[in-house]
């Protein structure tokens, strides 16, 4: 739901960063309909996007993500995000 709800200004705080484990580096691939609205977010409100760096090469993903993911692990992301974050939401 957090898409939605950012494309149409509604979310209610900042989001500076999203990472992505497990299957769910599947939704940064080329292609995916849910990739393109995550790349257009990043490139409008800055949101830094990142793919678990095992799970991605586990999958053989890492040259079919949008151009706007980066590969990586959580001290990665957290140094990417750190100095623009008040908080830091995991789900």
């Amino acid at each position: 739901m957090i898409i939605p709800q950012l494309e149409e200004g509604r979310h209610g705080v900042g989001v500076s960063g999203m990472f992505f484990i497990d299957n769910n580096v599947y939704l940064l691939m080329k292609g995916n309909p849910i990739a393109e609205r995550l790349s257009s977010l990043s490139k409008s409100m800055g949101i830094y996007l990142q793919a678990c760096d095992q799970c991605t090469f586990m999958r053989n993903l890492a040259d079919k993500l949008i151009e706007e993911a980066r590969i990586g692990c959580f001290p990665d992301f957290y140094k990417a995000i750190l100095d623009k974050t008040d908080l830091i939401v995991t789900i």
